[in-house]
């Protein structure tokens, strides 16, 4: 009767798992801050996307880690980098069977570890970065994404990408919007994964945690510009600025269960401080109770397996 009744219900096709490829790499290699989370090889991101299409699962959210990085981050448009490389092999090995997205950030390509490119005083150049991300647009459009992560909380940046992709006649790629991305603690075993090179902190872009306001402005920006999904992250610490977005929403709202949350059930599992496997269930339930219809998690997979019949 529980069953027959439940007003929340979770099912892989909801679910999106996040994965790193590592230049370089002959052999998948563990992050030691995200248990069961691995860099892969090309080969294993392949195989790894196999399993994910077998168990249902609704998209892969792919991220690159190159082995050299430059001010302006050029491996994330360079056709041969790493990122735009594995989509193609995802492309190529699994097609339309599942979502590919790509993340389109400058962070992980840069020497300084910022989202953007850097001015000559050390500022983030919100306009010049916007050129970038155009570029990286149609690369990764070429390399066969199907929807594009926009996750560097520039301003304009969905329309830049939206502009660059319809010019190009590419209007069959989506936007994925980071509508509401904050300045968290929550990224910590993330910055691990991709090998983070950033001093400081993010927070002259990315959101303050005690607005919630404001989240429903770049909302209505992001809408504006032409964005198919938005998305809230981080997701259990903000099940409020979810509520509220996805009752303003007229698309798809995504929520990102960052590495910090997943790491925290993680490890107490480990501990044996709790059921593991039941608190991840609950957790995704309380994000889509709140209102995320798509649910990036790193759990993805293996709760997919559980679901399955």
């Amino acid at each position: 009767m529980r069953r027959l009744v439940a007003g929340t219900r979770l099912h892989p096709a909801d679910l999106v798992l996040p994965v790193f490829v590592r230049e370089g790499l002959d052999e998948p290699r563990p992050v030691a801050s995200l248990p069961g989370v691995l860099q892969h090889s090309r080969a294993s991101l392949v195989a790894l996307a196999r399993e994910a299409v077998a168990a249902g699962v609704g998209g892969l959210m792919v991220f690159g880690v190159p082995e050299v990085r430059d001010a302006s981050g050029s491996g994330l448009d360079d056709p041969d980098g790493v990122l735009n490389v594995a989509l193609a092999d995802l492309a190529d090995a699994v097609g339309d069977e599942t979502v590919l997205m790509a993340d389109l950030c400058l962070d992980e390509f840069t020497d300084h570890g910022h989202c953007g490119v850097l001015d000559d005083a050390g500022r983030v150049d919100n306009d010049a970065t916007l050129e970038r991300y155009a570029a990286a647009a149609l690369a990764q459009a070429a390399a066969g994404a199907h929807l594009l992560g926009t996750s560097g909380m520039m301003d304009g940046q969905v329309g830049a990408v939206r502009r660059a992709l319809d010019a190009a006649g590419r209007t069959d790629v989506g936007v994925l919007a980071y509508a509401a991305k904050y300045a968290s603690a929550y990224y910590g075993p993330f910055r691990d994964a991709v090998e983070s090179t950033l001093v400081g902190d993010r927070a002259t872009y990315q959101q303050d945690p005690g607005n919630d306001r404001e989240a429903l402005v770049e909302l209505a920006h992001d809408l504006a510009e032409g964005a198919d999904l938005v998305m809230v992250k981080p997701a259990l610490p903000y099940l409020d600025v979810l509520r509220r977005v996805a009752d303003a929403s007229p698309v798809p709202v995504a929520a990102y269960q960052v590495s910090g949350e997943y790491a925290m059930v993680a490890a107490a599992a480990a501990n044996g401080w709790l059921d593991g496997d039941r608190a991840m269930l609950e957790s995704l339930l309380a994000i889509r109770r709140a209102g995320a219809d798509v649910v990036l998690t790193y759990a993805a997979l293996d709760v997919a397996r559980r679901l399955s019949p």
